[in-house]
């Protein structure tokens, strides 16, 4: 049960020599014993993320556990038991797997920029705040964006393809110089705007549309809308987020937009495209080529309506698979985590009010998730009205209310002053840090 849940995993107390050496019902019982210890939280990092991220664990003196890829059915069997979990596109963390299993999760660390894998509003609504890395793998993509936009605008693949078959088909018919032509990003955050950069590098004109406003860099103009980049851009670069809105943003009448002999480019997300409707006109011959690292249902077979299409290149969601953008996820990432299980700091997530406290050794924390209803509040400070409060953060969403509490150093500071919060009928979750941050 989640009562049980919190009576083991929310205190993180100093852990001397003789506290480890304590059997876990005397450490819990004594107020005069400190601390769950670090080695019992369990993180599972899965899909071969960075060892940067380990060994920033380890050296927090957590339990870290590495898996490769496992079914719906293995993850419920250990989900149980895990702390926290880290996972990258491949990992589904469904409704149904955190409602039923994630009784111990914390939080969740999306080790990448797309957090579509994980359900956001599930989590939350469990007390589990994502955290993801927006911007730590920008450089990768935005130049593997920009080395296909000239291997598209050489026929680089179709040649390579030639060649391995032992075919000489050397030809200026249809090859451009990228120099002079016009880039149009659908999505100038991080990763557009960064390619934005590197095109205008390449003497390339940038245009670029976005649902909000934002700083054009360098010389690039924004559009007043998707249509206008449609009707005007030789090359078009998909760098949007998955939403109701970017669904099948890109569909037939979309391509017919586009200028004929003009080329689209797509590492967003794969449902942000209709692939049978790109094929088709690549076949036919009014779009130049297409470059694809991201697909409606990933992995991939010989089924997908690309495969074969001309002057086309797909490779399999290698946007950020580069040894420099995964080490700086991995950190970025783990220290976003290791700062909320050690100080209940939930800035950057992606789910969850935004809250933080700085380290402090002389207070005892509360956090405490609860529905985002009136009086909850009033009821925390009466449960807390014998305690002398140093300071209090309130956040909130539609949906929930993240609190952190502080409260002097107190010898009878008790579990049943935890115990009361947790059976507020408004709870969904409730953690005590002694000496926050700075254990």
């Amino acid at each position: 049960s989640f009562n049980a849940f919190v009576s083991i995993h929310v205190h993180y107390f100093n852990m001397s020599a003789e506290n480890k050496s304590q059997n876990d019902d005397s450490a819990l019982s004594s107020p005069s014993k400190t601390s769950f210890p670090k080695s019992r939280i369990k993180i599972l990092l899965m899909e071969k993320i960075s060892q940067k991220a380990v060994d920033l664990f380890v050296n927090e003196g957590y339990t870290v556990e590495t898996a490769n890829i496992y079914t719906p059915e293995q993850l419920a069997e250990v989900l149980p038991t895990v702390h926290m979990i880290g996972v990258r596109s491949k990992t589904k963390l469904t409704s149904d797997l955190l409602t039923k299993y994630a009784k111990k999760l914390l939080c969740v660390g999306c080790f990448c920029i797309g957090t579509d894998q994980t359900d956001l509003s599930v989590a939350a609504s469990l007390g589990i705040p994502v955290f993801n890395s927006p911007f730590a793998n920008t450089r990768s993509v935005a130049e593997l964006m920009i080395s296909n936009i000239i291997a598209l605008s050489r026929k680089l693949g179709d040649q390579n393809k030639w060649m391995h078959a032992g075919q000489w088909k050397k030809t200026a018919a249809g090859c451009y110089e990228v120099r002079g032509k016009t880039l149009g990003i659908v999505g100038y955050g991080h990763v557009g705007s960064q390619l934005s950069v590197l095109a205008e590098a390449m003497g390339l004109r940038v245009l670029f549309y976005d649902v909000l406003p934002k700083m054009a860099l360098g010389n690039a103009v924004a559009a007043n809308s998707l249509q206008q980049v449609l009707k005007t851009a030789d090359f078009v670069s998909l760098h949007v987020p998955y939403t109701k809105s970017t669904h099948m943003m890109i569909d037939e009448a979309q391509i017919l937009m586009m200028k004929k002999g003009s080329y689209i480019l797509n590492a967003a997300r794969g449902k942000c495209v209709n692939i049978e409707m790109v094929a088709k006109y690549l076949k036919n011959g009014y779009l130049a080529g297409a470059y694809f690292d991201v697909y409606p249902k990933e992995p991939t077979n010989d089924t997908l309506p690309l495969c074969n299409c001309p002057n086309t290149i797909l490779s399999p969601h290698i946007g950020g698979s580069t040894l420099e953008a995964q080490s700086a996820i991995g950190v970025d990432v783990a220290s976003k985590i290791v700062s909320f299980i050690n100080e209940g700091a939930t800035i950057a997530s992606v789910n969850f009010p935004e809250v933080s406290l700085e380290p402090n050794s002389n207070v005892h924390r509360v956090l405490h998730v609860h529905r985002n209803v009136p009086g909850v509040l009033r009821k925390i400070n009466g449960i807390l009205g014998d305690f002398n409060v140093v300071s209090q953060v309130l956040k909130t969403t539609p949906e929930i209310g993240y609190l952190l509490v502080e409260v002097e150093a107190n010898a009878k500071f008790s579990s049943d002053v935890k115990k009361k919060m947790s059976e507020l009928p408004e709870t969904i979750r409730t953690r005590v840090l002694y000496s926050p941050g700075t254990l």
